[in-house]
């Protein structure tokens, strides 16, 4: 399929003071560490006190439709990917950034501030709804949004570097979360209930004014301004990019089911070890907490591996590291042997997911063109990760009667990673190609000898 209208004519984009990789990529972290805080702190607050808060029902059918919030966002953040996409590929990226801020800031204060069941009845469920479904629509933009607009100002052999910051933001959102809602779950369970689980979602505020301001002072990418200067901006991204990157759409889609990982981790792994095998909840979340503390420092520094040998390399080991080590993972679980679980807790996330996480923002966004790149990477991220928003439910099901028998979801785990490392092997290589020759199909993608690549840049 010939793509070669999509081609955009501007010269490798200068870098300009406000808009330098640098400031990008702090601005991309803001953002990620906003979106990802306010998710992370919904989902604790929906399994530990929304049930007895929003709901008029007791025990454990109000903790499932009070978790049922929780996974509305999964099913919104296409609706998000495709409408934040299309006005990031036509109206600009960093209006929309500055948007999906505000968005889900605005959307977080207000759960904070939502008054009970008991004060206003049905409306109270349906107001925690209607925000939750407008923060899955923030989230859905949020990571294709900072990933396009910092890859767009980045220098040739440094994307996935200053990309890489957006997830740190993601993996910094969950610590801060975790940080905060531990003192807050301790407090006695009047005033958790009453005032105390209220604080993690005010403080949202906060995060949100300082990513606003770092976010206000972006300019656009200088290749962006250019295609909408010569009016070479496509009017409907989604529909361009199913005809003309439909076997990307699919890549990444598969790709991003390598995320299911993060949930197994975060999720049915805590519950399994404090549930199971009695671990205690403050041990496991020391655990994550102390790992991922480390991924911040590692992905960066897988991030600029992938920059001197590739994406794919990178992004296929960290997918066999994780399908290997989440057997070692359940299997320190099962042990109770706390020091071994330190050590299988900091491979499998600070080593192994950290290699997918530094990789993907720059890996996914440089299989398409720029008229369609936010939109692309967006819809098939999303759809992606549908399946690890639903993968604990699935695994939970499938570990019925036998709660303590890992091993199926370990198995299953463990083909989904290879079923990312499949889909990885059918991309092109594109850490050494240009930036205004990404997203031409293979065939039309002439190979970058020196000599090439210095005709490209002239």
């Amino acid at each position: 399929m010939n793509n070669n209208s999509l081609q955009p004519t501007y010269s490798h984009p200068p870098e300009t003071k406000k808009n330098s990789p640098t400031r990008a990529a702090v601005a991309g972290m803001a953002g990620g560490t906003l979106e990802y805080y306010d998710n992370y702190i919904y989902a604790l607050a929906a399994a530990l006190v929304f049930g007895k808060i929003f709901f008029p029902e007791t025990g454990s059918v109000a903790t499932i439709a009070a978790l049922a919030t929780f996974a509305v966002s999964y099913v919104a953040r296409p609706i998000g990917a495709i409408l934040l996409g299309h006005f990031g590929d036509r109206v600009g990226r960093k209006k929309v950034l500055v948007f999906i801020l505000v968005l889900m800031g605005s959307a977080t204060f207000l759960v904070g501030c939502l008054p009970s069941y008991a004060q206003i009845g049905i409306w109270a469920p349906i107001l925690l709804v209607t925000l939750r479904i407008l923060q899955g629509i923030s989230v859905g933009g949020e990571t294709a949004a900072a990933t396009v607009l910092t890859i767009e100002v980045s220098p040739e052999g440094r994307r996935a570097f200053f990309t890489s910051f957006s997830p740190n933001g993601i993996v910094a959102g969950f610590v801060l979360a975790t940080l905060i809602f531990v003192p807050i779950s301790a407090l006695p369970e009047d005033q958790l209930l009453s005032w105390g689980w209220r604080i993690p979602f005010l403080l949202s505020a906060l995060v949100t004014l300082a990513g606003f301001i770092i976010r206000a002072k972006l300019d656009e990418p200088e290749a962006f301004v250019e295609a909408q200067k010569e009016h070479t901006l496509v009017k409907v991204p989604v529909i361009e990019v199913f005809r003309s990157h439909w076997a990307s759409i699919i890549r990444v889609t598969f790709c991003s089911l390598a995320f299911a990982i993060d949930t197994v981790i975060k999720v049915f792994a805590l519950s399994l070890a404090t549930g199971v095998y009695a671990i205690p909840r403050s041990t496991m979340l020391w655990v994550l907490i102390v790992s991922h503390v480390f991924a911040l420092l590692t992905q960066p520094l897988l991030a600029k591996l992938s920059d001197r040998v590739g994406r794919k390399p990178v992004f296929i080991g960290g997918n066999i590291g994780c399908a290997l080590m989440i057997f070692a993972y359940f299997g320190s679980i099962q042990s109770g042997n706390i020091p071994l679980l330190f050590l299988t807790g900091f491979l499998s996330v600070a080593c192994a997911y950290a290699a997918i996480n530094a990789t993907y923002p720059s890996f996914f966004a440089e299989m398409f063109n720029l008229k369609v790149r936010q939109t692309g990477m967006a819809l098939g991220l999303q759809i992606g990760l549908i399946a690890a928003g639903f993968a604990p439910s699935v695994y939970t099901a499938l570990t019925a009667g036998k709660p303590g028998d890992w091993m199926p979801v370990a198995v299953i785990s463990a083909i989904i990673s290879l079923l990312a490392v499949l889909s990885a092997l059918t991309a092109q290589e594109t850490f050494r190609t240009p930036l205004d020759r990404l997203g031409k199909p293979i065939s039309a993608t002439p190979r970058h000898t020196s000599a090439a690549l210095t005709a490209d840049r002239a």
